[in-house]
């Protein structure tokens, strides 16, 4: 028989877990298949990990894995994927935004011979319009800069089969971004379109600067076209600084060289300090992700793991993939 696994990483989601594996549970008993939750801890500083062991404790089929701090969504999903063997795997936010429901869609559609099946957002309950416009600004960008196409309006709900999963656990940059990288796979791929709900529980972890940050790496991991964007900005900056100084020669040369020019210089300065600023911060930006790299730093460090039907813990230490 098939074996699904569904793995839930989690950040100070204690409010929500309980709900979430009641609905999760009441969908995986439906199902003609075996299966398994594996609760990923990221670190959090509430209950979550203590809830996750209860539920552990009243269901055989559930493990959990903490991990010894927080490390981010994309490494606490990388740790969850790492851990588990199954013929296919489903991965789903606890904040239930995403509903479990959907799962046997999914599975319908991995029947048939697709690797990765996705659910894409129609609507997008219980955000604010700014959220929802950053948020499709952002795919579309991201559309444009990539070479790698990447789904618009499409988070990390969705279901991997066994050789997209074997295929993830062969990249192991440290400077992760998840949608990208399942993008990147290829293999047979399909789109389940929902309507996204508001969360159970709790707010977003996610703020703006957080997530100003998550689309720098998104944009730097799969494009190179903001260093070609510097490079357009420094040529034409330089044409326009040639045919400005053809004027300033040409009108010295008709009615003189007056003693003026001081505001038109000081911009001129300005201006081009400003465009080199630009261009060394998006330079900076790819050699910082190169520096973190060439750490080879182990992408996440484990504090407990605890199988499904077991009673005592492991301790992995420093493992990163198997």
């Amino acid at each position: 028989m098939s074996h699904l696994t569904v793995v839930v990483p989690a950040y100070n989601e204690g409010e929500s877990l309980r709900e979430f594996h009641a609905r999760l549970v009441a969908v995986l008993d439906q199902l003609d298949l075996a299966s398994d939750v594996l609760y990923v801890d990221d670190g959090s500083g509430d209950d979550t990990y203590a809830v996750m062991e209860s539920l552990r404790a009243g269901d055989a089929r559930v493990a959990t894995l903490k991990l010894s701090r927080n490390f981010g969504k994309e490494l606490a999903l990388t740790a969850g994927l790492d851990h588990v063997d199954a013929d296919a795997v489903v991965v789903i936010d606890a904040d239930l935004q995403d509903p479990p429901e959907l799962i046997p869609e999914f599975v319908r559609w991995w029947r048939e011979g697709y690797d990765v099946v996705y659910g894409t957002r129609s609507t997008r309950a219980g955000e604010s319009r700014l959220k929802k416009f950053t948020s499709a600004a952002f795919y579309r960008v991201m559309e444009r800069l990539s070479s790698t196409p990447v789904p618009r309006d499409t988070g990390d709900f969705r279901l991997l089969s066994r050789r997209a999963i074997d295929a993830l656990k062969r990249l192991r940059e440290s400077q992760r971004f998840m949608k990208g990288l399942f993008a990147w796979l290829g293999y047979r791929q399909k789109a389940v379109v929902y309507e996204r709900d508001a969360r159970f529980a709790g707010s977003s972890k996610f703020n703006y600067w957080r997530l100003w940050n998550f689309a720098l790496e998104g944009i730097t991991s799969f494009s190179g076209a903001p260093l070609k964007v510097a490079t357009y900005v420094g040529v034409f900056t330089a044409l326009l600084a040639f045919v400005f100084a053809l004027f300033v020669l040409g009108k010295a040369l008709i009615y003189g060289d007056a003693v003026r020019g001081y505001p038109t210089l000081m911009l001129v300065v300005l201006f081009l300090g400003g465009v080199q600023l630009m261009a060394l911060g998006m330079i900076g930006e790819y050699l910082g992700r190169l520096y973190m790299e060439v750490k080879q730093r182990p992408l996440y460090l484990i504090d407990e793991h605890h199988a499904a039907g077991s009673l005592d813990p492991s301790h992995p230490g420093d493992a990163t993939a198997r």
